[in-house]
């Protein structure tokens, strides 16, 4: 199965409430043999309007940041959601909407098959590397686990709100970018 016959069947979907108030399902953007798969947690305003993740504000700065480091979407990298419709309000994912879409999420990882995983933000670390992460105290950290390597990191809209976290963001950028060298 390719990205774009698995998008065809996610276009279906309607295992939760969230399918009924999108605009466009957001799957995905990028490389389908991307050595990086980046992970956020849901789409906002921007990313439901026009389809893709990562396209409003803080979606620029991370990838600004990114292509800094030699990570762009045109060539190595993928960047998704783990949910595929906006929740209302920008609000947290629900549990049970994580529960309902992840299995979309899984099915990407399969067919990427990335040597990393970065996750942005609280929500998807703790979904994808652990109920316990924290972003604030493991950011950076590599973790190796069925031969992939994961890494937590700040959501580009937490940096933000607050700059003062740009450069450990950027210091875990470089960390990324060396460890699939």
């Amino acid at each position: 199965m390719t990205l774009n016959e698995l998008k065809l069947e996610c276009e279906k979907c309607t295992r939760c409430e969230l399918h009924e108030s999108r605009i466009k399902l957001v799957f995905g953007d990028g490389v389908e043999n991307a050595r990086v798969l980046v992970i956020g947690e849901a789409p906002g305003k921007d990313e439901d309007e026009q389809g893709k993740p990562f396209v409003g504000r803080s979606g620029k700065l991370l990838t600004e940041m990114l292509e800094e480091v030699g990570l762009r979407r045109d060539t190595n990298i993928y960047i998704a959601n783990m949910l595929k419709c906006r929740p209302p309000e920008n609000r947290d994912p629900k549990k049970s909407e994580q529960d309902l879409c992840i299995e979309w999420l899984q099915k990407q990882i399969e067919i990427i098959d990335p040597k990393v995983i970065l996750c942005v933000g609280r929500i998807s670390a703790q979904r994808i590397i652990g109920k316990d992460f924290s972003v604030t105290k493991q950011h950076g950290e590599l973790i190796e686990r069925d031969g992939r390597i994961y890494m937590g990191t700040f959501h580009p809209a937490a940096i933000l709100r607050n700059i003062n976290n740009k450069p450990l963001l950027e210091a875990d950028l470089k960390k990324l970018a060396e460890a699939i060298k």
